[in-house]
């Protein structure tokens, strides 16, 4: 999926602007990389159009940050000056769209490294 589609489909599931969603959805990944191995995010990256892999890139760490589900949310709404519920809305659609834009096995990978606090906002996600 190419960067464009990917920023479009997370518009179109908030309702955000496509720069809004585009801010969304970089803010997502740098974030969701603190969470990740360095291995695991490299392979993420590889899966991603370069934009998007960009973000993952600059969020990777040497170090794995341990954070729930909430704080993520919390961290996305703070540097996208949203509220709570609409960065909740906005990364549920981020990793939605992950779901779909990435190879299955992949997926699977990254959310067993983040662990079930995560997987479960998107299960039943309508959008």
């Amino acid at each position: 999926m190419e960067e464009k589609a990917f920023v479009q489909a997370v518009s179109e599931r908030t309702g955000l602007t496509r720069q809004e969603s585009a801010d969304l959805t970089r803010a997502t990944l740098e974030t969701l990389a603190h969470r990740l191995s360095s291995g695991e995010a490299r392979n993420l990256a590889l899966e991603l159009p370069e934009g998007l892999a960009e973000s993952v890139r600059r969020g990777a760490t040497a170090e794995i940050e341990r954070f729930d589900y909430d704080e993520l949310v919390r961290r996305v709404a703070q540097r996208n000056v949203l509220k709570p519920d609409e960065a909740d809305g906005g990364v549920r659609a981020v990793l939605v769209t992950l779901r779909e834009a990435i190879s299955e096995k992949e997926f699977g990978h990254a959310m067993s490294q983040l662990g079930a606090d995560f997987s479960r906002p998107i299960e039943n996600f309508v959008g």
